[in-house]
């Protein structure tokens, strides 16, 4: 039990307060159970039964001729992505954080790019690029990029902010009395790097390294559109839901896939629950001198990356507003008359802006409610149990592939026998699908604002008899507020990018603007598709700003304490 769990069970009077606590605890673990944990287990059941289920149907997958081979690539793709992405994103993030570079925002901003969007489209731009029409085809002396070469380089661009963002917060943290030690000792740059800046992030190297090559195993976006005949597990479990209509292969193939994200997700927990405090209360704030030649080399470094990820992107814009590739490279708008065409519409582009908003709005909702639940109210008898799953079911989706759970949800939701038949299809199953899918790193996030408040907080609440909702609007939300809409900005951008965890759910009146790219792509109609994905783009970037730009008011606003007070800001600012 925690410190403030005994002011805050005053605060709220007898059963009432303690009925109240566990009813919202167990209401919580339970939606955790019916949307998480029971389609997953539907993926079990239905890869076990059958006439051909169970074992023998793994049996049967794991001989047939293509399968090893298969496992080897999907191998072979995410180990070759992760060697690749890693030193180009360390070198990125050391050069934000430990040089003094210039115009570090701007370049951070464009590194961050592809998160924007789907991740389909580095694989159509690469078409265009190196395709068998593509700019550079001439200059690629008959190398073709269907294959492993073009899913490693789309996996690269579609992968590299994952991995920036994670390095960028390793190298952040450092002490800087162990570099003053290291040049009175005179060790060189080189030796002060391997012996200090190096074992300082191995944690954040090993995370970045798990998270690459998750994503890149299990991503069948970019493979889908540059593969070819390079056949991978992520394409293969689709194939057999879509073109097959063999569901029973496809959970198989699902938990096949579930594998590697479980057990790179176990790896790095286990090393997490290792790592030790990177500063300490006497710790030092270090400031890197000035190198003129080290800042120009790193500057090199991050315009070469941000080059090529801009590249990708500007020329699938581009190529967006060509009127016939590549016989008529006059500009035109006809590749975004989407209702002209097949993939929706522009009714789509409407849809993922709805289930965007309504993700944003509901997930921030659900996540700060239930991290606050479980990080600031008591648990007592039977709610302790309820807290101990719960703590494991909200961490379970960063080890679920999208692609994983959307199957889950197909078996559990769609099932006759379900009370819950009735969301099927529906856009109400879209926002739920996509909130578990992004679930555990906005948890994360509201578990790091709120575990960084002064129990004080409670206490002073407590002593002023004011109930632990209040204290939880009128000052923990006030105060956490930077996270709450960091949190609505990242739900959703993931909303509109997501393809893999709603491919399987989506109907004809709920068509989504990311799985019409899928669609378009497969219809042959690259440029729609590449319209449609800048389209993706600019409304995640447009929505971005929005935030960026109300949140400074609102926090100037809810906020105002701080000033009034003279109390510093999280930034150290009074």
């Amino acid at each position: 039990m925690t410190a403030v769990s005994v002011p805050l069970r005053r605060a709220l009077p007898g059963w009432l307060g303690r009925s109240a606590i566990a009813g919202g605890q167990g209401a919580y673990a339970l939606g955790l159970l019916i949307f998480l944990a029971f389609p997953l287990f539907a993926i079990l059941a239905r890869a076990a039964t059958g006439p051909n289920g169970g074992l023998t149907l793994i049996h049967q997958i794991i001989v047939q001729g293509d399968f090893l081979a298969m496992v080897g690539r999907s191998l072979a793709v995410g180990l070759t992505t992760m060697a690749l992405v890693l030193p180009c994103a360390y070198a990125f993030a050391y050069g934000l954080t430990r040089t003094r570079l210039p115009f570090k925002r701007g370049l951070r901003t464009l590194a961050l790019l592809p998160l924007l969007a789907p991740s389909l489209l580095p694989g159509i731009a690469l078409v265009y690029l190196l395709g068998n029409q593509g700019l550079l085809k001439p200059l690629s002396g008959g190398a073709t990029i269907y294959g492993f070469w073009g899913i490693v380089a789309g996996e690269a661009f579609y992968t590299f902010p994952h991995a920036l963002m994670i390095l960028v917060t390793g190298l952040s943290v450092a002490d800087g009395r162990l570099y003053d030690a290291a040049r009175a000792m005179g060790a060189g740059p080189l030796r002060t790097f391997l012996t200090v800046t190096l074992p300082g992030t191995r944690y954040a190297v090993f995370s970045a390294c798990c998270l690459v090559f998750t994503l890149a195993v299990t991503d069948f976006g970019v493979p889908k559109v540059v593969g070819g005949d390079y056949n991978v597990l992520a394409v293969e479990a689709y194939k057999a839901v879509i073109g097959q209509q063999d569901f029973s292969k496809g959970a198989a193939i699902g938990l096949m896939l579930l594998v590697p994200a479980v057990l790179t997700f176990a790896l790095d927990r286990r090393v997490r629950a290792r790592q030790g405090a990177g500063l300490s209360g006497r710790s030092q704030r270090y400031e890197p001198g000035s190198n003129r030649r080290r800042d120009a080399a790193f500057l090199g470094v991050c315009a070469v990356v941000v080059l090529a990820l801009a590249a990708l992107v500007g020329v699938a814009v581009w190529a967006s507003f060509i009127k016939m590739w590549p016989y008529n490279l006059s500009l035109s708008l006809r590749s975004y008359d989407f209702d002209n065409m097949d993939g929706g519409g522009w009714q789509a582009w409407r849809n993922s802006v709805t289930l965007a908003a309504l993700t944003a709005l509901v997930g921030t909702a659900l996540v700060f409610t239930g991290a606050w639940m479980m990080e600031k109210l008591p648990a007592r008898g039977a709610a302790r149990p309820l807290r101990t799953l719960t703590g494991l079911l909200v961490l379970t989706p960063m080890a679920v592939p999208g692609l994983v759970l959307g199957l889950g949800y197909i078996f559990f939701f769609n099932s006759p026998d379900n009370p819950l038949n009735g969301l099927y299809g529906t856009m109400t199953l879209l926002v739920i699908c996509t909130v578990v899918h992004f679930y555990t790193s906005a948890h994360l996030t509201a578990v790091t604002a709120l575990g960084g408040l002064d129990p004080e907080f409670e206490a002073a609440a407590a002593a002023l008899k004011v109930n632990a909702l209040t204290t939880f609007w009128r000052v923990t939300l006030p105060i956490c507020l930077p996270a709450v809409l960091e949190t609505a900005r990242f739900l959703f951008v993931s909303a509109m990018t997501t393809v893999s965890a709603v491919v399987f759910l989506y109907s004809p009146s709920t068509m989504l603007a990311a799985v019409a790219v899928l669609n378009m792509d497969d219809a042959g109609a690259i440029g729609p598709a590449a319209a449609m994905c800048a389209v993706i783009m600019a409304t995640s970037a447009c929505v971005s700003l929005l935030l960026h730009a109300a949140s400074h008011g609102l926090l100037r606003r809810a906020q105002a304490w701080r000033q009034a007070s003279g109390v510093s800001s999280p930034s150290g600012k009074p």
